[in-house]
């Protein structure tokens, strides 16, 4: 199981190409799974697992506490695993092809206010190098929406600053992202006054770096982030997504079209973006809860 394990892994690195967060997460869901057929159930290959099997250890997940998501990731770790070693004649029979995850009821996620966001980009300093950088990181990840390890793999030609875009990539695709004035003042300073100081390394490409001229991480940024967010005191639990979802959810409740929003955001459905036009509508009843006369 091991082994099945290790090359389906590498075939989702080599060629499916999908990133390193998915393919360290199906990793640790198959290898919980085979701990746990290993030790439980005394099964030690594949070809030995059936539906039965792995009902039961969903069960087992769910009697020990693992929340509904957790279970639901695994079931779509071990459906992705199971239909490799199917395509690959490893097994007979896909386990997997009648099993069901558990519904998960979906959570709206957690945006900051208008003021919220505003003050969280005045923290940065505009006298040291690092709030300079810091700022301009911020404004352009509020400004088009991209997800933090987007941000963090732009290289400075993907920013056209007199155009006011830039040319994110995705793992599959790339698309086009405008930003607004406060993105480009930011950037504009960043590359003209600072962007050099951070350098360590001739032809270094990448748009930020930490401190020490490598590029950022995202546990970096989101030190970053976190620090400036109790400097605001917000009291919310932001993490780098959070800037994300703001983006796109002040986005719709100002008028913007779902498909619009669905492209700047990357989404491959817009069932996806719909969630943004559904907490519009949540607030506007808020709203009203609170201020007709008549209710």
């Amino acid at each position: 199981m091991e082994e099945t394990i290790h090359n389906f892994i590498s075939y989702l690195h080599n060629t499916k190409k999908t990133s390193g967060n998915t393919e360290v997460s199906y990793e640790r869901d198959l290898r919980k799974m085979m701990q746990y057929f290993v030790g439980e159930q005394n099964i030690d290959e594949v070809s030995q697992i059936t539906e039965t099997s792995l009902n039961s250890y969903m069960l087992y997940l769910e009697r020990n506490h693992f929340a509904a998501s957790t279970v639901s990731r695994s079931v779509a770790s071990m459906r992705a695993y199971f239909q490799y070693l199917y395509k690959e004649h490893t097994i007979a029979v896909d386990p997997t092809e009648h099993l069901k995850p558990p519904k998960v009821e979906k959570k709206m996620p957690e945006i900051l206010t208008v003021g919220e966001v505003d003050l969280l980009l005045r923290q940065p300093s505009e006298t040291t190098g690092k709030g300079i950088r810091d700022r301009a990181m911020l404004e352009l990840l509020y400004a088009t929406g991209i997800r933090v390890s987007e941000l963090i793999h732009l290289t400075v030609s993907d920013v056209n600053l007199q155009m006011g875009y830039i040319n994110c990539h995705d793992t599959d695709k790339e698309r086009i992202i405008p930003f607004g004035n406060a993105a480009k003042k930011a950037l504009h300073m960043y590359l003209a006054d600072v962007r050099d100081s951070f350098i360590r390394e001739e032809g270094c490409k990448v748009l930020f770096t930490n401190c020490s001229g490598k590029p950022m991480s995202r546990q970096g940024f989101w030190k970053v982030l976190k620090a400036y967010a109790k400097s605001a005191g917000i009291e919310k639990d932001i993490t780098p997504h959070t800037l994300r979802h703001s983006f796109a959810a002040h986005l719709v409740q100002n008028g913007a079209d779902l498909k619009s929003v669905q492209e700047m955001m990357g989404h491959s459905d817009i069932s996806t973006t719909q969630m943004y036009l559904n907490m519009n509508v949540h607030k506007i009843r808020e709203v009203y809860a609170k201020a007709h006369p008549r209710n």
